[in-house]
């Protein structure tokens, strides 16, 4: 066998992963708002793209009852001789101006006064008020409370040892050792400061979170002292034992349990938390007046781009070679980029369809008519991967008349029937709720109750699977039910 260097052609097929392809991938699982701050940033890095704003803007019309601008070029003699001056007779020279426009209404409701906000022209971050953070609430309230700058220092270190919920995990001996100071004078000083404004903070648990507030209340008694010492028998919901430890009958119990439910158990997390955003939906869907549903994307989270051709065509006049290279990159990322943007809706319009069309029971007579839907059903049905509409139905929502839902929110498991049918797992799951929810102190349904009941209407479920949706709907065992209905009967 001879040994030597030779050349051989091989021809393969192999799937390249294009930058084009990523960004039309990554732009079907972005949301409208990841979708909009992508889009600016084209804006701003491609001079090719400009926003549309055609479907944005407004023909300003004008106010009939002001007076027309007067035309250009008009003598000086013909708008002294028009209507823009109001003749004597429309407008007496000594007529009482102080009755139309009264200096004092713009300030309070009066005949000159505009009850609307239309006139104000500020931004709406003007009109909210500036929020203090919890360390600078607490910081003016330690200032006014403690002289002593021993004192302020170490409940300026608690202020900064505090969680988000308004505790603090460390232990006075180990405060007090890395200040260096007594142990006394530091639980002196959290002591008081768990009265601050919002009370309970600086609490080292639950217990001594909800005892501070009953404090300030003067509630903290005996009976409710002894009910704080047992949260995790109110949490098992065991009131017999609550009432024979407390000394208190069932009436006074439920008192007692309705004044800890009243309380904060996170007193700081009220200066914590973010504004809430609102959802804003990607498909509108509507009812046509033929009984059939109507689905259309939402204006408001399309981003409008558009192509500049005729700014390319004129740099490529006198651009130089490479000048051209970048323009022609430039050019091809904006086509490519406004062409992924379409198809991204024609998908989720395309997909949603889908899942309106299998799940028309659902929006016509509730949730208890569900059907188990995967996304190995929508994908054959509109020639996708499962992973396009994985990508597709993610972080996405759509407004229907019963309310804004995920589009993962329709893909429910089967459950298996009796007769061969499937069941979806929400609907059962709405079963088992309503069924709970209809029960009375002297029949109280067991999770064996309610299998036969559900295998009665069709539905072949095992009792753990029910223990297992009952729990996820944080309803308590029947046990701890039957014991609720007793004392409250």
């Amino acid at each position: 066998m001879a040994i030597g260097p030779r050349l051989e052609f091989r021809q393969s097929q192999s799937l390249v992963m294009t930058p084009q392809l990523r960004q039309a991938i990554k732009l079907l699982q972005f949301s409208n708002m990841e979708v909009s701050a992508f889009v600016e940033e084209e804006l701003e890095r491609n001079p090719l793209l400009e926003r549309d704003e055609r479907s944005e803007g407004f023909e300003e019309r004008p106010d009939p009852s002001l007076p027309s601008p007067p035309p250009e070029g008009a003598d000086t003699a013909e708008l002294v001789s028009s209507a823009t001056i109001p003749d004597e007779a429309a407008a007496p020279l000594d007529a009482d101006h102080a009755a139309t426009y009264d200096s004092d209404s713009f300030g309070a409701p009066g005949a000159g006064g505009s009850h609307s906000f239309e006139a104000d022209e500020r931004d709406i971050g003007e009109t909210i008020a500036a929020t203090t953070s919890l360390r600078e609430h607490l910081g003016e309230q330690l200032r006014l409370s403690f002289p002593d700058p021993r004192d302020r220092l170490i409940g300026a270190h608690l202020i900064a040892l505090l969680d988000p919920a308004g505790r603090v995990s460390v232990e006075d001996a180990a405060l007090a050792e890395a200040l260096g100071t007594e142990i006394a004078r530091v639980a002196a000083v959290r002591a008081r400061m768990m009265r601050f404004d919002p009370t309970g903070l600086f609490a080292r648990d639950l217990r001594e979170c909800l005892a501070a507030q009953l404090a300030e209340r003067n509630r903290l008694d005996p009976a409710m002292a002894t009910l704080l010492d047992h949260l995790e028998l109110l949490a098992r919901r065991d009131l017999r034992q609550l009432m024979t430890l407390c000394g208190v009958d069932s009436e006074d119990l439920q008192d007692m349990i309705a004044e800890i439910r009243a309380l904060n158990p996170k007193p700081g997390a009220a200066f914590e938390t973010m504004p809430t955003m609102p959802v804003i939906p990607d498909v509108m869907m509507r009812a046509a007046p033929n009984g059939e549903w109507l689905l259309e994307m939402n204006p408001e989270t399309l981003p409008r781009v558009l192509v500049n051709s005729g700014f390319a065509a004129k740099l490529n006049v006198r651009a130089q070679r490479d000048e051209r290279a970048f323009i022609a990159e430039k050019l091809s990322s904006a086509n490519w980029l406004v062409k992924s943007l379409q198809q991204r809706a024609q998908t989720i319009l395309k997909v949603s369809g889908e899942i309106v069309r299998r799940q028309d029971g659902f929006f016509r007579h509730g949730v208890a008519h569900l059907r188990p839907l995967i996304l190995r059903d929508v994908a054959e049905e509109v020639e996708m991967h499962e992973s396009t509409v994985s990508r597709v139905t993610a972080n996405k929502y759509i407004a229907t008349p019963r309310g804004t839902f995920e589009l993962k929110y329709f893909f429910t498991t089967a459950l298996s029937g009796t007769a061969g049918e499937s069941h979806s797992a929400e609907a059962v799951r709405h079963r088992i709720r309503t069924l709970i929810g209809a029960e009375t102190s002297a029949d109280i349904l067991s999770d064996d109750a309610i299998v036969l009941l559900l295998r009665k209407e069709g539905v072949d479920i095992a009792r753990r699977t029910v223990a297992k949706y009952r729990e996820a709907l944080r309803i308590p065992s029947s046990v701890q039910r039957k014991r609720e209905k007793a004392i409250s009967a």
